[in-house]
């Protein structure tokens, strides 16, 4: 018999809400954390806007050797990972810590380290032999992802399987995904998992910059991210994290803990098609869609929402609406979808993972978050994108989706476990 697997613990670290409860609080009001970018002089940036955290090492328990140590993404990982851990009560010292592993998804992992000690170690550029006495001790673990989960698994004493899963803006879906597999094969009894991205450099804005995939709504940034509306014309670049435990549900039930959802379905697929385009009918993400389906042994009528990638760019709009109506047929036109970018921008690699936590929330709450800022729905668009308010909603059973650069599309379905099988 398969083993099931179960979220017992969420941590989150978003723009504009710091903390789960924070996060819950903003995407379910429909308030937007987008703004003018500060992270960094953007004026000869083509776009302008980001979805910025508001994030204190220090105030998050962080030491100063680990805050020296650790690129900004590795401190969102450890800190949404312990609140995670700590939110689902589990005792993690008195567990095995070889059947304890970690999965953690990052798109471009140490950027921003990266950029910063390279400025230092060419004095700004200006050196084309740059001096490596500048750099710091701690360079290599920034040059390799691997470092996020080599950080997690020290600050909670994980010795399972530790992986670092890199597949552009779907890499959240997948590490969680991977975290489940690894428990209902037996390689592991509990999983501590999630993403993490902090991309905002000026090296990541000039790369998107330069296929014009970002919003240039720079004189509104509030309500920059515009997925399904007819005036959309880009994505906000965001940043953040999210991170979960994952347990069997049978252990989690007899220990008495909160289960937020059980995770009852995961596909990805690749459309081998281009780096960045989408073909127009939504045939590889309604494959993974079918494919999250069957694994959970469910009808596409037993979904009640789809937490939408919803990006805001019109190819993917069209794309994932497609693919919707491909795999879901006539019931596609019945279901709340919503798009939490709208709210919290795209974090690449992170948001992922921070779509799952806001569907296990939508469970728990039975609550639809709103698409934000969708005044006018493009007409060629024709589902039910909620827009502006939060619905109440009975969701038992909730589709999430990712569509990342490469061609990477990815589904998960997750439910209360009392409706985890129609």
């Amino acid at each position: 018999m398969r083993r099931r697997v179960v979220i017992t613990g969420i941590g989150v670290l978003a723009p504009g809400g710091v903390g789960t409860k924070n996060f819950w609080s903003l995407i379910s009001e429909g308030r937007t954390a987008t703004r003018t970018l500060s992270r960094f002089d953007a004026t000869p940036y083509r776009s302008r806007v980001a979805a910025e955290v508001d994030f204190l090492p220090y105030e998050h328990g962080l030491r100063a050797q680990e805050i020296r140590r650790m690129d900004r993404a590795a401190q969102f990982a450890v800190v949404v990972t312990r609140e995670a851990a700590n939110d689902s009560g589990l005792e993690l010292s008195e567990i095995d810590p070889h059947r304890i592993g970690v999965t953690i998804g990052s798109a471009v992992g140490a950027t921003t380290s990266l950029e910063d000690e390279y400025r230092v170690v060419s004095d700004d550029g200006s050196a084309h032999l740059v001096d490596r006495a500048y750099a710091t001790p701690h360079l290599y673990d920034y040059l390799v992802p691997s470092s996020f989960a080599t950080e997690v698994a020290w600050s909670l004493g994980a010795e399972g399987p530790s992986t670092v899963v890199s597949t552009g803006c779907t890499s959240g879906i997948d590490a969680v995904g991977h975290a489940v597999e690894l428990i209902r094969e037996g390689s592991a009894d509990v999983m501590i998992t999630g993403a993490t991205e902090a991309p905002i450099a000026p090296i990541t804005v000039a790369c998107f910059d330069a296929i014009k995939a970002t919003t240039v709504h720079n004189d509104d940034p509030e309500h920059a991210s515009r997925p399904y509306d007819s005036t959309r014309n880009g994505f906000v670049l965001g940043e953040g994290a999210a991170g979960f435990v994952l347990e069997e549900y049978e252990t989690a039930k007899r220990r008495g803990a909160t289960i937020y959802a059980e995770i009852v379905g995961y596909a990805t697929r690749s459309n081998a098609y281009h780096m960045t385009g989408l073909r127009a009918d939504g045939a590889e993400m309604a494959a993974a869609i079918t494919s999250a389906l069957d694994e959970a042994h469910l009808n596409p009528t037993d979904l009640d929402y789809i937490n939408a990638h919803g990006s805001g760019t019109k190819q993917n709009d069209r794309h994932e609406t497609a693919a919707f109506k491909r795999s879901l047929g006539d019931h596609a036109h019945h279901l709340p979808v919503s798009s939490i970018k709208s709210m919290v921008g795209h974090s690449l690699g992170a948001i992922g993972s921070i779509e799952i936590a806001a569907s296990a929330l939508a469970i728990k709450e039975n609550v639809v978050p709103p698409t934000a800022n969708l005044h006018h729905q493009d007409p060629e668009l024709d589902l039910d994108y909620v827009p502006l308010t939060a619905r109440d909603w009975k969701t038992d059973r909730v589709l999430t989706v990712g569509s990342g650069f490469g061609g990477f599309q990815s589904a998960m379905v997750l439910a209360t476990p009392e409706r985890s099988a129609a």
